[in-house]
């Protein structure tokens, strides 16, 4: 059979792997529904190995890149999970007080993927850190199936308190100037947004794809927003227009980019639903704006 690609999958695909991926069925429900569209000599099996993440050949940016300091640390989280262990990352032989930037993880915990967008920020110029809310549970596990078990296992506050307290962290740091921002997917788009609400010194937030906050939440927010959305999912987007009208309801400093027929996780390019046009459109958009607001 001919190498799969991805414009010859079908959408509902994609929409039942976002199902999948986010909890609603289990792997055996998966496999199962992805029969309706195992045909013309497509197998259950090569369209469900087509879908999962490539963790091997996508990493952009090595664990052992040259051109930077990249290491994990530890740090102490009071109300969330006690002691919890990130990736540290910042260009090598710095000297200098550099903006911070939080990366957060989606709902598998500290993957390689999330790790490499870590070291993608601190090539950037950013003292960057990507903790992992899983450390309470012996940190990530090696697969994403058996991180979102373990993340579910966690309470979602408890989680919040540690990325909370990540910022603590770095803005502590001797090589940190104080100017901080988050950018975080998915579930750690959510965090993202929370991060804005409850930390008034926060500089920027970029939530990709990521839940919004209560109404009531949104006058606590200070930080200046870019807000990335894929176009085609519809379960995030469809809380996006009552946080818009109490955006602008609050005279809140943001910015929405909507990506044309892209899916939940377009950023993310070790599966399938990696769009490269858009990703790259829309890092070098938070790179830009992490620029400009982290004065």
């Amino acid at each position: 059979m001919a190498t799969l690609k991805k414009e010859d999958i079908n959408q509902e695909v994609f929409n039942l792997y976002d199902d999948y991926a986010h909890n609603k069925i289990d792997r055996r429900q998966f496999a199962e529904k992805l029969s309706l569209y195992a045909i013309g000599g497509l197998t259950v099996s090569s369209l469900m190995s087509f879908m999962m993440p490539d963790y091997q050949e996508k990493i952009q940016v090595k664990a052992n890149d040259p051109r930077l300091d990249s290491g994990f640390i530890e740090y102490h989280s009071p109300k969330g999970g006690g002691t919890i262990k990130g990736l540290l990352s910042q260009p090598k032989g710095n000297t200098a007080k550099l903006p911070g930037v939080i990366v957060v993880h989606e709902n598998r915990g500290l993957n390689p993927h999330i790790e490499d967008v870590g070291r993608r920020a601190a090539l950037e110029g950013f003292i960057s850190l990507a903790p992992d809310a899983l450390t309470p549970l012996g940190g990530y596990p090696g697969t994403d199936d058996e991180g979102r078990t373990l993340q579910r296992q966690r309470d979602r506050g408890e989680m919040l308190e540690d990325f909370i307290a990540a910022y603590t962290y770095l803005s502590k740091h001797p090589n940190c100037d104080g100017n901080i921002g988050v950018v975080g997917f998915c579930f750690g788009g959510w965090i993202s947004n929370m991060m804005a609400v409850r930390i008034p010194e926060l500089k920027a937030a970029v939530p990709f794809y990521g839940g919004q906050p209560e109404d009531a939440d949104v006058p606590k927010i200070q930080a200046d927003l870019m807000l990335q959305y894929a176009s085609l999912d519809e379960r995030v987007n469809a809380g996006w227009p009552d946080y818009e009208k109490a955006l602008k309801a609050n005279n809140k400093d943001y910015v929405a980019h909507f990506y044309p027929e892209t899916n939940h996780g377009f950023h993310n390019d070790t599966t399938p639903r990696y769009d490269k046009d858009a990703a790259t459109l829309a890092w070098q958009r938070t790179i830009d704006f992490f620029k400009e607001k982290l004065k």
